[in-house]
């Protein structure tokens, strides 16, 4: 551990951890503390396929922030995958994939503008009502924390695992605090805007599948697989107020047989494991800061979702108000 610290970042997620990285790269004393390691934590079950804004409607994501801003992260993230994807041991490539939605949308002009667009014909959407090709990066998740928690050491910094009881207590450690506990900050920042979204992925063995399939229709149950070389990512849930990470038995079942469907080879995937997480849901992103206990708090979290997408993104923006008033001391 260094002698001083400038920065303390709670929460061992993508969002701390890239935080964390982002901050020690710029030449900052910083400590991450999560009470799980990142192996564990929420993001580490991520389908982190980078979506996000992009494939939102504007005028259903105008509330977040300005759209533009959330629109400029997620921007900074591509690219920032993009040049990760051409570096080995980073989890990340560029590949093809489709997207598709049960519900027709009114104007869909936006989707002709997304990245590699290219519409799918209708006996490859079985059941949906909109599908087409879109080429991102994706990332295999705890291939992508190893090289995140390489590059935090590299650049000095430290991460501890354990709890922090209040922002005061934290604020005792550093003179900037970094709040990236995700659903947990209902309870640190009592925020009661912050709501769980629990999501649920099965891990099975890859029959052979290549290419990523993902849903983007709203409801609790959607349908999404994506390939990690001899692993298949299967998906999802997304149920409100829900705290439990218990696996849940039923929920394994459809989420298979909902996959089945689009490529029937998953239906005899062995199954390798059952991944559970808790989304930090809220109607806009919060990315602000406060005071307390004598040190700045930088608040990060809220991004449902999208946290991978807009990790970078993000961690450039609290770096940003970190160096806003001049060097950390």
């Amino acid at each position: 551990m260094t002698e001083r610290t400038d920065v303390l970042v709670v929460g061992a997620g993508v969002i701390g951890l890239t935080t964390a990285v982002h901050l020690a790269e710029q030449g900052l004393a910083v400590r991450l503390r999560g009470d799980q390691p990142p192996r564990e934590t929420t993001s580490a079950a991520a389908m982190a396929v980078l979506s996000g804004p992009l494939l939102s409607d504007p005028a259903d994501t105008a509330s977040w922030e300005p759209y533009e801003t959330v629109a400029a992260w997620h921007r900074l993230g591509l690219d920032t995958f993009a040049e990760l994807a051409g570096l080995p041991g980073t989890g990340v490539r560029v590949t093809p994939g489709r997207w598709a939605s049960r519900t027709e949308i009114a104007d869909a002009s936006w989707i002709h503008r997304l990245p590699g667009y290219e519409p799918c014909a209708p006996e490859e959407h079985p059941g949906f009502a909109l599908a087409f090709r879109m080429t991102v990066p994706i990332v295999d998740m705890p291939v992508y924390f190893e090289h995140l928690t390489e590059r935090l050491v590299a650049a000095g910094g430290a991460l501890e695992i354990g709890s922090v009881a209040s922002l005061d207590e934290a604020a005792a450690e550093a003179p900037v605090v970094v709040n990236c506990t995700g659903a947990y900050a209902q309870r640190l920042a009592g925020d009661p805007e912050v709501r769980p979204m629990r999501g649920q992925h099965v891990i099975v063995e890859n029959p052979g599948v290549t290419d990523y399939f993902y849903e983007f229709s709203k409801g609790p149950k959607l349908t999404a697989f994506m390939p990690h070389g001899d692993r298949l990512v299967c998906g999802g849930t997304a149920t409100r107020d829900d705290w439990s990470r218990e696996p849940d038995p039923v929920q394994t079942e459809e989420i298979i047989a909902r996959c089945a469907a689009v490529d029937p080879r998953i239906a005899g995937a062995r199954v390798l494991g059952v991944e559970t997480g808790l989304r930090a849901g809220r109607p806009r992103v919060r990315l602000e800061e406060e005071t307390a206990g004598g040190a700045r708090v930088i608040h990060n979290y809220g991004h449902a979702g999208a946290g991978v997408g807009l990790s970078w993104g993000c961690a450039h923006e609290v770096g940003r108000l970190v160096q806003r008033t001049g060097r950390v001391a």
